[in-house]
C-alpha cells in the first residue's frame, strides 16, 4: 500500500499569489505546497482523497491516470472544485467514477456541478456517481477498508478517513475521544496543522502534536500547512523524531 502526497498546503497553497513573505519567496522546494490531497494505491485499488483546484497538475506531476473512487472530506472549494477534470479519467477508464461523501457534501456537489447530472447524454461531461457515507458505517472499496472519521472543522462536521492502517485527517479543529480510539496505533497518521498560532477552524501545531501523542501512530506527518507556519527547514526541526512534515510528491510505502 502506498500513499502519494499530491498536495500539502492550505486553500491558497504556497506560495500565495502576491505574497512577499520569506516562505512564499523561498526557493526551497519543501516550501512549495499545492492544495491538500492524497492518493492511496494498492495493486488492486486507486483511491483519491479530495479533488481540489490543483488536481490536474497533481496528477500530471505524479504521472497518475487512474482513479477507482474519490473520498471527499468536505465541500470547501479546495477539496472539491477540481472535479470537472475527472473527465480525462473517465475517458481513460471508459467508466464513471464514484464519489463518496456526506449527504450535505454530495448535495453541494450536485448543485455546483449540476451540468454533470443532466439526463441528456452529452459527450464530454464529467461522469460521476454520488454515494452517501454513513458516519458510523465502514465499507470496503476492493481491498481497502474505509472507516469514516467524524471530526469538526470549526463548527462544520466533516470527515477524515481510516484506510486500512492509514488515518488521514485534514482541516480538523477537534477530534473526539471516540475517533482517537478508532485510529489509535495506526501505522501512518496524516494530520493537519495550519500554523503555530491558534486558529478558529484548524488545528495549530501544538494541538496536532498533542493528538499525535494520544493516537500513537508508528509514523505521523503534518499536512494542510500555511505560510504562517514558517520555513519548513526551520519549523520541522522542532518536531519529534516520529513526526515529519508531509511534502508534495512524497511517497510513503507500507
Amino acid at each position: 500500500m502506498k500513499i502519494t502526497a499530491l498536495g500539502t498546503g492550505t486553500s491558497q497553497g504556497i506560495p500565495i499569489v502576491g505574497c512577499k513573505c520569506n516562505v512564499c519567496l523561498s526557493t526551497d522546494l519543501d516550501d512549495k505546497r499545492l492544495r491538500s490531497s492524497v492518493y492511496i494505491s494498492t495493486e488492486q485499488t486507486k483511491l483519491l482523497v479530495d479533488i481540489g483546484p490543483d488536481f490536474r497538475t497533481q496528477f500530471l506531476n505524479n504521472n497518475l491516470s487512474t482513479v477507482d473512487a474519490v473520498l471527499v472530506t468536505h465541500e470547501h472549494n479546495d477539496h472539491i472544485i477540481g472535479l470537472d477534470d475527472i473527465r480525462s479519467i473517465n475517458y481513460i477508464q471508459n467508466k464513471s467514477v464514484p464519489i463518496y461523501g456526506q449527504k450535505r457534501v454530495l448535495d453541494d456537489i450536485a448543485d455546483r456541478f449540476q451540468y454533470a447530472f443532466q439526463k441528456k447524454n452529452i459527450p464530454g461531461l464529467p461522469q460521476i456517481v454520488l454515494n452517501e457515507i454513513k458516519e458510523d458505517i465502514a465499507f470496503s472499496i476492493n481491498d481497502i477498508e474505509v472507516t469514516p472519521l467524524p471530526i469538526l472543522h470549526g463548527k462544520l462536521p466533516i470527515l477524515g478517513y481510516k484506510l486500512n492502517d492509514i488515518a488521514y485527517i485534514t482541516d480538523a479543529s477537534y477530534i473526539s475521544d471516540k475517533v482517537i480510539e478508532k485510529i489509535k496505533g495506526v501505522k501512518v497518521l496524516i494530520i493537519n496543522a495550519l500554523r503555530k498560532e491558534d486558529h478558529f477552524s484548524h488545528l495549530n501545531l501544538e494541538t496536532a502534536l498533542d493528538y499525535i501523542s494520544r493516537i500513537k501512530p508508528d509514523k505521523a506527518y503534518i499536512t494542510h500547512i500555511s505560510h504562517s507556519m514558517g520555513l519548513t527547514a526551520q519549523w520541522s526541526q522542532e518536531l519529534p523524531d516520529s513526526v515529519r512534515p508531509l511534502q508534495d510528491g512524497l511517497e510513503i510505502v507500507l
